[in-house]
């Protein structure tokens, strides 16, 4: 009899354990499949937000060129380059604005330069449209073709906040200094507010990608991207940035240290 009771307990026991598991295990996977879930509609969803183009701008730009011009010493680049020059920035196709957002009183632009040093120079100017003021900087390219990161000079006078301005980029010849390429686009700085501040403070290179894109800080989520590209060659951030602007074909290009920028007075 006691035997009996012995093992009615110890079944009941059992069955205790096993409906006090089951739900436990039912909410894990539960857990488990709402997170893949959120991991899956993140990595196919877009992580930069383009804002909304200024109003009344009206003045188009030129994200890309190619070289249609030869230098005089025989060498013809059309036929030597095979990728495009371009600017690493958002384009408005209803505008045609080339056109990007910058929280940094002095941002990094960043372009794809196929042309070499033997044969070109360039030469990057930041304009003030109300004023006429420009700041001009001589560009030294290297002997490898790639994605490149201009960092303005500190020295200089910083973007203003809720300010627009042009930037140009010339590809010379250097025999005879002509232009055998440009481009030209618009950049605004504007203020981050504290919320996204205090992100950033904590966050991790990869993390500021993902908050400085869905804000539309376009310059620091790609400036971040090179980053991370450089320290992990194998991370994907530079490659979906570019991709979701347009220029996949420069996605996988490699990121060249070029350029110091020197200023011309």
């Amino acid at each position: 009899m006691k035997l009996l009771l012995y093992k009615i307990k110890f079944a009941l026991a059992i069955g205790l354990v096993i409906c006090s598991h089951n739900p436990v295990q039912a909410e894990s996977n539960r857990s488990t499949l709402i997170q893949n879930l959120r991991l899956r509609r993140q990595l196919n969803s877009p992580i930069f937000a383009a804002p909304k183009p200024p109003k009344g701008t009206g003045q188009p730009g030129r994200r890309d060129k190619a070289g249609s011009r030869g230098c005089d010493r025989g060498t013809n680049i059309s036929s030597n380059v095979k990728k495009r020059f371009a600017a690493l920035v958002p384009f408005y196709s209803k505008s045609e604005l080339v056109y990007g957002v910058t929280s940094k009183p002095y941002p990094s632009l960043s372009f794809y330069i196929p042309y070499k040093s033997d044969i070109a120079y360039g030469e990057f100017v930041l304009e003030d449209e109300e004023t006429e003021n420009q700041q001009i900087y001589k560009v030294a390219l290297t002997e490898t073709p790639g994605i490149v990161n201009l960092q303005l000079s500190s020295g200089r006078v910083p973007l203003q906040i809720g300010k627009q301005q042009r930037w140009y980029f010339n590809i010379y010849c250097k025999d005879d200094n002509r232009i055998i390429a440009n481009l030209e686009g618009d950049i605004k700085r504007e203020q981050i507010k504290s919320a996204l501040e205090s992100q950033l403070e904590t966050a991790t290179p990869t993390e500021k990608i993902k908050l400085y894109g869905a804000k539309g800080f376009w310059f620091e989520a790609l400036n971040n991207a090179i980053q991370v590209r450089r320290s992990n060659p194998r991370d994907t951030s530079l490659q979906k940035l570019l991709q979701e602007i347009g220029l996949k074909d420069v996605a996988n290009e490699p990121i060249v240290d070029c350029c110091k920028l020197q200023k011309e007075e």
